[in-house]
């Protein structure tokens, strides 16, 4: 461990768990300083766990990015992100809860509803900057606090940056004192090849309407590193012919448009050039075929 760090170092795995849309991504990303989780306006664009990795003189806090706990729509994708929400809060040493400053919904109160007894945990209010009215968030409070006993209530905003040294303080605070898991440059547990298949995913969700989105997955087939340049094949997977050629759009221009955008962030994230091709094919069914999703890594 570097001479730099304190003598009572803390280190430890942190949930980020909430409903759809509250800010989780854009929240991780901010903690990070790199957008290693993808973000779009939709909701419940993440769909795995991604660990993101936050390193100070005293502590290191691993916080793992979860999808959005939701109970509107029924698939077998769907049951496996709320199980992985479900499963995630029990494997780590505390939870933060991500709430819209402002207003708690019944949504919210599902996830705190999963948080297991005795656990350490607290909130982050998101979405600070959008709320007129600050003097809303003292009956918010009162309320979190009668539903479970968090260890602090912070209110933020990850979109600004705003509040982020007193959530990152009552963070550790609920940390086991242990040396560092990971390098003080490691920013993520995820390979390069999961995070490009992320990008072009992101892509998708930003670039097209409310419906394709949620028909589609993204694998890699190839991922060649020589030097400075990368060579990545990557394939979107569509429920059905029509979705594929929304996605293609006129003369293949969508396509052109999402795998430029998916390149750009590529290269800026990897620190090199990207050589990126983009195929869609037809899965029928994957999101509700328990045999595609495990081949699709869900």
């Amino acid at each position: 461990m570097a001479d730099s760090r304190t003598a009572d170092f803390r280190c430890g795995y942190v949930a980020i768990a909430g409903r759809p849309n509250v800010g989780k991504s854009t929240l991780l990303n901010r903690l990070v300083g790199e957008r290693i989780s993808i973000t779009s306006k939709k909701a419940q664009t993440t769909r795995h766990r991604v660990t993101g990795i936050v390193t100070a003189p005293d502590a290191q806090i691993l916080f793992v990015d979860t999808p959005g706990f939701q109970t509107k729509h029924g698939s077998r994708l769907n049951d496996r992100m709320n199980r992985a929400v479900t499963q995630c809060l029990s494997d780590v040493d505390a939870a933060l809860v991500v709430i819209e400053a402002g207003r708690t919904t019944d949504a919210d109160r599902a996830v705190i509803r999963l948080l297991p007894k005795g656990a350490a945990a607290l909130v982050a209010l998101n979405k600070l900057d959008r709320l007129k009215d600050h003097d809303a968030l003292l009956p918010q409070m009162a309320e979190l606090a009668s539903l479970f006993p968090f260890a602090a209530i912070v209110p933020v905003s990850a979109e600004k940056g705003r509040e982020f040294a007193a959530l990152l303080a009552e963070v550790r605070a609920l940390l086991p004192v242990g040396d560092a898991i990971f390098a003080e440059d490691e920013i993520t547990d995820r390979d390069e090849r999961f995070l490009a298949a992320e990008f072009v995913r992101e892509k998708i969700f930003r670039l097209l309407g409310e419906e394709v989105p949620y028909a589609t997955t993204v694998t890699i087939e190839r991922y060649e590193h020589e030097g400075d340049l990368r060579r990545i094949n990557a394939t979107i997977h569509v429920d059905r012919e029509n979705q594929r050629a929304i996605l293609l759009g006129t003369g293949g221009a969508k396509m052109k448009e999402i795998a430029s955008a998916a390149r750009s962030d590529m290269e800026r994230l990897f620190g090199g050039k990207v050589y990126l091709e983009v195929f869609v094919r037809v899965a029928r069914g994957w999101a509700d075929d328990d045999a595609q999703l495990k081949r699709f890594g869900y």
